[in-house]
């Protein structure tokens, strides 16, 4: 919650969106009002939920749908269907990172076959708030401290950081607004072999690593060495690499 993604599906949806291309949504709610997009609205007192939504869109020939959010295997189930038959689905989950997003969905009870057919890549982000430009200050980060943000990696320390101040700018926060760091992870071959009932969730990751998937705190740490954000705050919203090589 808060990590921004209905930012992402909105600006993914209006760089596919034009007038050859049907865009169809339900949402709950209609978070924003897009010209291009044939929204729909959740009515659970009368019995438009996500399911039920995705099934009346079938009818109306789309070529891309948005499902706001997949919380249950009905909703699970018609999104499947709705790939399986030719169309680019695109949804959120609530999951700690990309790989988990595989587990999520077979407990939810989709079968593992089905998820290897369809699904393309899962993207996890988080917000991390970037230094205002008017007041940062250089400073030196400890190895612990880096060791801890990169790790299992070995990635180099860079010579400076940069640490809030705080200004009137900024109102004395030492921060102006806010970036995503990202962990994405494409349905490769390697990784669509490891997809099974009984799904060890180490083996996605590590194999999700090995083709060029970054974690959340390695995207992060490139934003630190770029002086845009702090080791603090990416510790603070990403979750530690849960993996061993």
């Amino acid at each position: 919650t808060g990590s921004g993604k209905t930012t992402t599906l909105y600006t993914a949806l209006k760089q596919l969106a034009s007038t050859e291309v049907n865009v169809s949504t339900i949402e709950d709610p209609i978070e924003m009002v897009e010209d291009s997009f044939n929204q729909t609205q959740v009515h659970h007192s009368i019995g438009l939920d996500f399911a039920a939504g995705i099934r009346t869109l079938m009818r109306q020939d789309p070529d891309i749908i948005m499902v706001g959010e997949i919380r249950d295997l009905e909703t699970a189930q018609m999104a499947v269907q709705a790939a399986l038959t030719g169309h680019l689905v695109i949804s959120t989950l609530h999951t700690n990172d990309a790989p988990t997003a595989v587990t999520r969905l077979l407990d939810l009870g989709l079968p593992h076959y089905l998820l290897k057919s369809t699904v393309l890549g899962v993207m996890a982000q988080r917000l991390v708030r970037t230094l205002c430009p008017s007041c940062k200050r250089k400073a030196e980060v400890s190895d612990e401290d880096w060791q801890a943000l990169v790790k299992p990696w070995k990635a180099p320390k860079p010579e400076v950081v940069y640490q809030p101040e705080g200004c009137l700018d900024c109102r004395n926060t030492g921060y102006r607004g806010r970036q995503g760091i990202y962990e994405i992870l494409p349905f490769t071959e390697g990784v669509q072999a490891l997809v099974a009932h009984d799904c060890d969730l180490q083996q996605v990751r590590r194999q999700g690593m090995r083709e060029g998937m970054n974690s959340l705190r390695l995207s992060g740490a490139r934003k630190v060495a770029a002086g845009i954000t702090t080791v603090q705050e990416v510790l603070r919203v990403a979750p530690p690499p849960d993996i061993a090589f």
